[in-house]
């Protein structure tokens, strides 16, 4: 039986660990999780999400523009996101309309695809 979702995983390329910390921890504010002492030489860092983890790690020769995988964060003011990232020089791509939802979508600074959702 699965149980539900423990963390997620996206990459950045290696040595770029404080780049998406300014971006993940900084911008979006996410407070960054410490990792177990065993994993720490691995590179990356990973970050708290509501009761759930993401996990950066670090992956280098793989173009993150071409492929449609991202992460979903799940907000509450969305006009308020979008103005922080627009103020942050990320460009918003408008998504596709979902009933009961508003949403778009943008690459973090290594071209991540992700999406901020909102319920309405």
């Amino acid at each position: 039986m699965i149980l539900g979702l423990h963390h997620a995983q996206i990459t950045i390329p290696k040595g770029s660990e404080d780049k998406a910390k300014e971006f993940y921890c900084q911008i979006l504010g996410l407070p960054e999780k410490e990792k177990p002492e065993t994993l720490k030489g691995r590179g990356g860092f990973w970050l708290q999400v509501g009761d759930r983890e993401v996990h950066v790690g670090t992956e280098d020769r793989f173009d993150r523009l071409t492929t449609k995988a991202h992460l979903a964060y799940q907000v509450e003011d969305l006009a308020h996101w979008r103005k922080v990232l627009v103020q942050n020089e990320i460009e918003i791509i408008e998504a596709v309309p979902i009933p009961g939802f508003e949403r778009f979508e943008f690459r973090d600074p290594f071209g991540n695809r992700v999406e901020m959702i909102q319920s309405v």
